[in-house]
C-alpha cells in the first residue's frame, strides 16, 4: 500500500488526520473496512460551502461596481469542476488520493470530478484546522490567479447560451441535454449529461447538479466546435 505523506506541499493543515481524511475516497474504505478514517465526503460538503462563501466575498470586494449577475458568472467559472481539478493537479493531490484498486486502475487520479472533490475536501480541512482567514489566503494564492484568464477569454459567459447561439446560427435546432448517469449518495450525487446537436452526441458534462453538468457539457461542445 502506498505510503501517504503527513503533510502535502502547499496545503496549510497541521492536523494530519484531517489531511488523511481529505485524501480518502469512499472506494478505498470499501477495500479497508477496518479503517477508522472517514471518507472525504463530509469535508467536501463543508469545503464546497466555505469555498463558495470565500470566493463570493472576494469577488464582492474586488468588483464593487459589478452587478450580481456578473459576480455569479465569475464565481461559477472559478468554482467549476474543470477549474478546481486544474488546481488539484498543480498541487499534485491526485497522486496522494487513497483510492480502491479499481478506481485507481480506471484513471481515478486524473478524473476531474474526483480531483475537484479532493480540492474541496482540502478546503474543508483547512477551514476545520485553522479557520476562514487561512482558507482565504489559500484561495487567493491558488485560485484567483485564474480570474484574469477567465475575464480575458470570456470564460464567465453562460456556456449553454453560447452553444445555442452557435448552433442556431447554422440553422440547427437548439441543443438537447440528456442525463446519462446519476451516481453517489443523495447528498453528493454526480450527474453525467450528454449534449446532442442535431441528434448527434457531441460532448458530455459531469457535475454535482444537472445544471452544472449541462454547463460543463456545453463548454466541452464549444471547445470541439471551436478548435484552437
Amino acid at each position: 500500500m502506498k505510503k501517504h505523506p503527513k503533510k502535502i506541499r502547499g496545503i496549510p493543515i497541521k492536523d494530519e488526520g484531517l489531511v488523511l481524511q481529505a485524501l480518502t475516497h469512499r472506494s478505498w474504505l470499501n477495500e479497508h473496512p477496518k479503517e477508522r478514517t472517514q471518507s472525504n465526503e463530509r469535508l467536501e460538503f463543508l469545503g464546497d460551502a466555505v469555498l463558495e462563501l470565500v470566493v463570493t466575498e472576494e469577488l464582492y470586494e474586488k468588483f464593487p461596481e459589478e452587478p450580481e449577475g456578473t459576480l455569479t458568472a465569475l464565481r461559477s467559472s472559478l468554482v467549476k469542476t474543470e477549474t478546481l481539478a486544474r488546481i488539484a493537479q498543480v498541487l499534485k493531490l491526485g497522486s496522494h488520493l487513497r483510492l480502491s484498486k479499481g478506481e485507481d486502475a480506471t484513471g481515478g487520479r486524473e478524473n476531474p470530478q474526483l480531483l475537484a472533490n479532493v480540492f474541496e475536501a482540502m478546503v474543508g480541512a483547512i477551514y476545520k484546522d485553522s479557520g476562514k482567514t487561512t482558507v482565504k489566503a489559500f484561495v487567493k494564492k491558488h485560485l484567483f490567479p485564474i480570474l484574469e484568464e477567465i475575464i480575458t477569454n470570456h470564460l464567465d459567459r453562460d456556456a449553454k447560451s453560447l452553444l445555442q447561439e452557435k448552433v442556431q446560427a447554422k440553422g440547427l435546432p437548439a441543443p438537447i441535454y440528456r442525463v446519462e448517469k446519476e451516481e453517489g449518495p443523495d447528498h453528493s450525487k454526480i450527474f453525467t449529461v450528454a449534449v446532442l446537436v442535431n441528434g448527434e452526441r457531441v460532448a458530455k458534462g459531469v457535475g454535482k447538479s444537472k445544471q452544472q453538468a449541462q454547463q460543463e457539457g456545453a463548454r466541452s461542445a464549444l471547445e470541439k466546435l471551436n478548435p484552437s
